[in-house]
C-alpha cells in the first residue's frame, strides 16, 4: 500500500464484509476523508439508487461519531448523492481503515429533495439492541443526527469543504 492510500475494512456482524483500496484525501486525526472507487464488478439497484462500475465515492470517516458519510458521483463525476452508514466510530491502525456497520443507513438525494432512512428491520433483528444496549443508543442517535444533518444542508456544506459538490 503507497503512502496516502489506506484499505478500508467495512465489518458486519463481527466479520468482514469488504475490503477495498482508498486514497486519503484528508486526515486531521478525528475525520478522515477517503476517495474510493466503486468495488463491486456489478451493479446495485436499491430502487432510489444506483451504484455502478466507474461511481466514485468520497467517504467521510470520525473517529469520534458514530457514522460515516459517503458522497457518490458516477465516474465523470455526476453527483448521485450521499449515502450514510451507521458505524462504530472509524479505527486507524497500520494502513487499515476499520469500520463497524451497525445496520443503519440513510439515503439523501443529490438534490436532498428525498432523505430515506434505512434499514431500521435490519437493525432491530440484528439483537444490538439486547447485546450491546449503549451501542444501539448510540446508533440510533447517530441516524437522528445524520437526518438533521441532511435536512439542515450541512452534508453540501461537508462535501464543499473537501472540494466536491
Amino acid at each position: 500500500m503507497s503512502e496516502g492510500s489506506v484499505e478500508v475494512r467495512l465489518i458486519k456482524a463481527g466479520a468482514t464484509k469488504m475490503r477495498y483500496p482508498a486514497d486519503v484525501i484528508a486526515d486531521d486525526g478525528t475525520h478522515l476523508v477517503v476517495r474510493a472507487d466503486y468495488v463491486s464488478s456489478g451493479v446495485r439497484d436499491f430502487g432510489f439508487i444506483r451504484f455502478e462500475p466507474g461511481d466514485v465515492f468520497t467517504e467521510h470517516y470520525w473517529r469520534d461519531r458514530w457514522y460515516a458519510v459517503k458522497e457518490v458521483r458516477t465516474g465523470d463525476g455526476a453527483f448521485k448523492g450521499w449515502y450514510c452508514d451507521v458505524t462504530r466510530p472509524a479505527r486507524l491502525v497500520g494502513g487499515e481503515l476499520s469500520v463497524e456497520d451497525l445496520d443503519l443507513d440513510l439515503w439523501v438525494s443529490a438534490d436532498g429533495s428525498a432523505i430515506l432512512r434505512l434499514d431500521e428491520d435490519e437493525f432491530a433483528e440484528s439483537g444490538l439492541t439486547e447485546s450491546d444496549p449503549e451501542a444501539a443508543a448510540q446508533a440510533v442517535r447517530a441516524l437522528d443526527e445524520l437526518e438533521l444533518l441532511a435536512r439542515q444542508g450541512a452534508l453540501a456544506e461537508l462535501s464543499a469543504r473537501y472540494g466536491e459538490v
